[in-house]
């Protein structure tokens, strides 16, 4: 049984009285009328999977419908790219450091102020579906049916607070059919709906819908610039991960049909989990019905039996690797932005469009073979950027695209102004609805602040902190004691590490200066000292 089952916290109370009329909230003397809001939240989609950002790996026309309906942000970033401390920053408006779960190992605190918990004082019946990660169970919460743990693509496990249940099909569009029934259940109480719609896709280990695999080839994706990158002029951190790509599982990651389990020789970023891998995916694959195992087979097996046929070797069995990996990834974010499609259809349908903010993102971004790598946690800006479209069709423009510096730190906040709250001091972001008309304030962040904290855990990636303005990265892997500037204007692919270099080093004192301004403005107190 997962440990969300076993750690509860009391549910804190709300004294504020509310009282709902058809579309109306009224709190006191206070009339006015509330959007529905849903928080659309994937895992691990990488921002150029998206092709209202990148044409060139796949058509996302769902996601796409949001961008060009509302508002698109080109520089959103994240504060700790790692599943859980993404979704505790969501929820809290803070950084990890201040709300308590900077690492996986960690426990998410549900009894400090949540983002549902603010909503529902002002008359919200909020819900969750989907991946919850972060341990504790759900609070704040007038309805929840989360995943267990990571989750499983097919036959999911949901615990709702009394039960936990396996629903049969697969996890993306189970999630989509109880987001909707919440809407469809909610539509006429007379409540705001806050609804956070949480999709595992597309994270490891990449499981795509069986109606994708029908009638479909594998595609051959071009290798990025960096994928072979040798990681000269960097810190030890680099060489130091066990994330690329060469390492994936042969079975689990990259779906052949092995033998036994000894056969599963490669690491995949955990040295530890090679004997067990090959079992996760074949637990899944026996969740299966008949009629997808049959499809499943029909698709892979052909697949597995080339590969044995005439294995590929050096750089041939990379490529292959790497397209296996990428076919698998980019079907599984196809299923996203589907099901995307049909909660907009639905909205539609329903007449809910104009008056609901709906929102889509990951919780970080992901390596997809950039450095030769897959995975997350570093402060590259594969794993740092993260997509970010919204639509209010009463409130924000058609068609706005920005590159001003946003954060996941700044969603709640901008949340909750949406609903006409003021945004509590102790939040640390700022609402992004001052861009909803098409313009930029003059007095908007001009950097942004990073740290991450999971060292010796899986992929070895050294815990670090650093700065990002709109031209330089300075970043601090502070166990190692060495440092990486990069130029993001004339190397956008960050290659080369400039802190050495004399000719910077006054731009190297400006931004250790303004690095340590803003871990003052942050309070992060578990920042180490640096000269």
């Amino acid at each position: 049984m997962s440990r969300i089952i076993l750690r509860v916290f009391a549910i804190a109370s709300t004294s504020l009285l509310v009282s709902c009329t058809a579309g109306k909230t009224v709190t006191g003397s206070k009339t006015s009328e509330k959007p529905n809001i849903i928080f659309i939240m994937t895992d691990d989609h990488a921002k150029k999977a998206m092709s209202a950002y990148s044409h060139d790996l796949i058509e996302t026309p769902n996601l796409d419908r949001i961008a060009r309906e509302g508002i698109q942000f080109n520089n959103a970033f994240v504060t700790n790219s790692l599943c859980g401390p993404a979704r505790a920053v969501f929820l809290t408006g803070k950084y990890s450091h201040i709300n308590g779960f900077r690492a996986n190992f960690d426990t998410f605190d549900g009894s400090q102020p949540t983002l549902p918990k603010y909503l529902k004082t002002e008359g919200y019946y909020t819900a969750i579906v989907g991946k919850w990660h972060l341990v504790s169970t759900p609070q704040g919460f007038d309805e929840y049916s989360v995943m267990i743990d990571q989750g499983e693509y097919y036959s999911p496990r949901f615990y709702n607070g009394k039960d936990t249940v396996s629903v049969k099909g697969y996890a993306t569009d189970i999630i989509t059919d109880k987001a909707i029934n919440i809407l469809e259940q909610q539509k006429g109480s007379g409540k705001p709906i806050f609804l956070m719609v949480h999709q595992k896709a597309p994270h490891r280990d990449w499981m795509p819908n069986v109606t994708d695999l029908e009638n479909t080839n594998e595609k051959y994706y071009q290798l990025p610039e960096t994928f072979f990158d040798d990681y000269k002029n960097r810190t030890k951190a680099a060489t130091m991960a066990d994330m690329r790509i060469e390492d994936m599982f042969l079975g689990y990651d990259l779906k052949l049909y092995l033998k036994n389990a000894k056969e599963e020789t490669n690491t995949g970023g955990d040295k530890n989990s090679t004997k067990n891998s090959y079992n996760w995916l074949l637990n899944e694959y026996e969740s299966m019905t008949a009629v997808q195992k049959e499809i499943w087979d029909k698709y892979y097996k052909p697949i597995s039996d080339a590969y044995y046929a005439n294995k590929p070797i050096g750089d041939e069995l990379v490529k292959w690797k790497y397209n296996r990996f990428m076919n698998d990834y980019l079907k599984t974010v196809k299923s996203v932005d589907d099901n995307v499609g049909r909660l907009l259809d639905y909205l539609d349908k329903k007449g809910l469009a104009e008056n609901t903010l709906i929102i889509y993102t990951s919780d970080q971004g992901f390596f997809l073979g950039e450095h030769g790598w897959f995975d997350k946690r570093f402060m590259y800006e594969p794993s740092l950027t993260m997509p970010l479209v919204m639509r209010y069709p009463s409130k924000i423009k058609k068609n706005i695209k920005t590159d001003e510096l946003v954060q996941n730190l700044d969603l709640a906040p901008t949340i909750l102004k949406a609903a006409g709250m003021e945004v509590p001091d102790e939040m640390q972001g700022n609402s992004l609805d001052v861009f909803f008309r098409g313009k930029s304030p003059d007095n908007w962040k001009d950097k942004i602040y990073y740290h991450f904290y999971e060292s010796n855990a899986w992929h070895q990636v050294q815990k670090h902190f650093g700065i990002r303005t709109k031209k330089y990265k300075l970043i601090y892997f502070y166990d190692l004691k060495d440092w990486e500037l990069y130029d993001l204007e004339k190397d956008p692919n960050e290659i080369n590490n400039l802190y050495h270099k004399p000719g910077y080093k006054k731009i190297v004192s400006q931004l250790k200066t303004e690095l340590k301004s803003l871990i003052t403005k942050y309070k992060d107190s578990t920042a180490v000292d640096f000269e």
